[in-house]
């Protein structure tokens, strides 16, 4: 059989692409290939599940735009779909002086991107969140919280319902490209279909050579751990807490996450995983290490940002370093009062060839495929909005237009 789109990958943004071609092309024949056993297995059911605005990222990108309609496209499926979810809003706080001016800045960006943002006393701060310390903040209304892998799970039943067909267990081993068709070899055989689509997420970068493209990085795998509140001390955090993000460093920082479920996670780090699908500590792939200590660009970025990194793996290690992120913002949270998570999640992270972390969604097209690769957080928020750009470029793929 042939199919019209083959997909690979069924996290979020996969099923979501996946979703998107069923409501534009009822008819068309859609295979998605999965090499897990299930759905949402790496980031799309591995993150804190928090509804982002897009107050962070840079006006005008790809970033930008899609979290900031895709979070209202996100809740709008959440109430039809009736998943759990809640927009309980959240708070970014200074907690020294230096932080005032980029809380000032980041401000800035929010209305700058359409964002509602309102600026907050430390006392407006303790009437949301009595148990923070700081010098000033922000409020973000619009954030919300809701569980990444039941949404994902939903939009795989509706793709089901539609007639696609998924084959889980089948990891792709090889991709050929002819004039009338592209040929998926998995190890359960191979799959033919008119037009490819890769959302292979921590395996993205390797499935768009297969293809034959050359992506301009590499994916290089950062773990994120986190500590979960024990239940008693969990009035401590009524919604969502995040810091300034560090300008020099790209990554948020430490935060509190109030989950659907009524935990309270504190995290996460960012630390090298020593294997891209790595969630603990001790696995290792020589494969995967090899890749990212024989890419110069990963040496780039470590003498770059060699110090950040190095407080990361201290944070990591020692859970008093972990915790001095944690008292700047609750100076009231204890040692005890948190244990170290058995949730860890990988974030699906590509370093360019020019040394610098690739800060925008990334998606490369060849005349018969799009690959998806970079799309970390908020690419879960922004799902539907993804899905739908890359539904419009598969069909314009499929009808001979390509450039379209």
């Amino acid at each position: 059989m042939k199919y019209d789109y083959i997909i690979i990958g069924a996290g979020i943004v996969g099923l979501a692409t996946a979703l998107a071609l069923t409501r534009k092309q009822p008819s068309a024949g859609i295979c998605i290939i999965e090499k897990e056993p299930g759905e949402a297995r790496h980031q799309s059911g591995r993150n804190s599940g928090v509804i982002h605005s897009g107050i962070y990222y840079k006006p005008g990108s790809f970033k930008a735009l899609f979290a900031r309609s895709g979070s209202k496209s996100m809740v709008r499926f959440c109430k039809e779909q009736h998943i759990p979810h809640e927009i309980c809003g959240k708070v970014i706080v200074a907690t020294s002086q230096d932080e005032l001016p980029r809380l000032e800045m980041l401000y800035r960006r929010g209305i700058e991107n359409g964002v509602q943002v309102k600026k907050l006393t430390p006392g407006q701060v303790a009437e949301r969140e009595p148990h923070v310390s700081c010098l000033g903040g922000i409020l973000v209304p619009e954030a919300g919280i809701v569980d990444y892998a039941v949404v994902a799970a939903r939009y795989l039943e509706m793709v089901r319902e539609h007639g696609a067909g998924i084959l889980f267990n089948s990891e792709v081993t090889g991709i050929t490209e002819s004039a009338s068709s592209i040929v998926v070899e998995t190890r359960g055989g191979p799959v033919q279909g008119s037009v490819l689509v890769n959302c292979g997420g921590l395996q993205s970068d390797r499935i768009a050579r297969m293809a034959g493209l050359v992506p301009e990085g590499r994916i290089i795998p950062f773990r994120g751990e986190y500590y979960d509140v024990v239940p008693e001390r969990k009035h401590l955090v009524k919604h969502l807490i995040y810091p300034v993000p560090n300008p020099d460093f790209p990554f948020l920082g430490v935060h509190f996450t109030r989950m659907i479920d009524g935990q309270v996670h504190a995290g996460p780090n960012a630390v090298l995983s020593l294997k891209r699908e790595g969630y603990r500590r001790s696995q290792v792939s020589l494969r995967d290490l090899c890749d990212t200590l024989s890419f110069l660009s990963f040496w780039q970025l470590a003498f770059k940002h060699g110090r950040e990194g190095a407080g990361e793996v201290m944070r990591s290690l020692i859970k008093k370093r972990f915790m001095d992120s944690l008292q700047k913002m609750i100076p009231d949270i204890q040692p005890d009062d948190v244990h170290l998570s058995q949730q860890a999640g990988i974030r699906a992270q590509m370093l360019g060839n020019d040394g610098r972390l690739v800060d925008d969604f990334l998606i490369l097209r060849s005349r018969k495929s799009i690959h998806v690769c970079n799309a970390p957080s908020p690419a879960a928020t922004a799902s539907l909005e993804i899905g739908n750009q890359v539904a419009d470029w598969a069909i314009a793929h499929f009808n001979g237009n390509p450039k379209t």
